[in-house]
Order: structure tokens, then C-alpha cells, then sequence
């Protein structure tokens, strides 16, 4: 097995990595309340595209991309430390 050899150099990089991942994911959930707080049943389902307006959809698409971006990154993290490991 190889020797590991921890920075902090990296360790700080990794912390300030996950902090900005978190902090946009709390960003676009704020600004996502604004949907919760002007909703109208009369314009559609809840949380359907017809019933948002053209910034809540921006919003919505940008927050589900976020998603499917960590997901592949966690993917290709755990990749890379598993290719590592062997």
C-alpha cells in the first residue's frame, strides 16, 4: 500500500473546495424561496415549470444542474481513489 502524504496545502484547498460547493447550494436555495413565497395553485402544480416564472426556472434548472454536477464529480472522485487504493 502506498504512503500518504497529507499537505495543508491540500487539506485547505479541499475545505475552501466543499465550503464554495455549499455555500452556492445555499445561495440557490434562498433564492429559490421566492417561488415557495409567491406560489399560485391557479397557475399550475407545484413545483411544475407552468407554474414559475422565467427567473424561478432559471433558478430550478441551475440548482438541479449543481446536483448532477456533484454527482459526477463524487463519481469521479471516488474513481480516482479507488484506481488509488488498488
Amino acid at each position: 500500500m502506498k504512503k500518504i502524504k497529507i499537505r495543508l496545502t491540500d487539506i485547505i484547498y479541499w475545505l475552501a473546495l466543499i465550503s464554495a460547493d455549499i455555500f452556492i447550494f445555499f445561495i440557490l436555495s434562498l433564492l429559490l424561496m421566492g417561488y415557495d413565497d409567491n406560489y399560485d395553485s391557479s397557475k399550475g402544480e407545484y413545483w411544475s415549470l407552468v407554474s414559475m416564472n422565467t427567473t424561478e426556472k432559471i433558478l430550478y434548472i441551475s440548482y438541479n444542474l449543481w446536483i448532477l454536477l456533484n454527482i459526477i464529480a463524487i463519481i469521479y472522485i471516488g474513481k480516482k481513489v479507488y484506481k488509488w487504493l488498488k
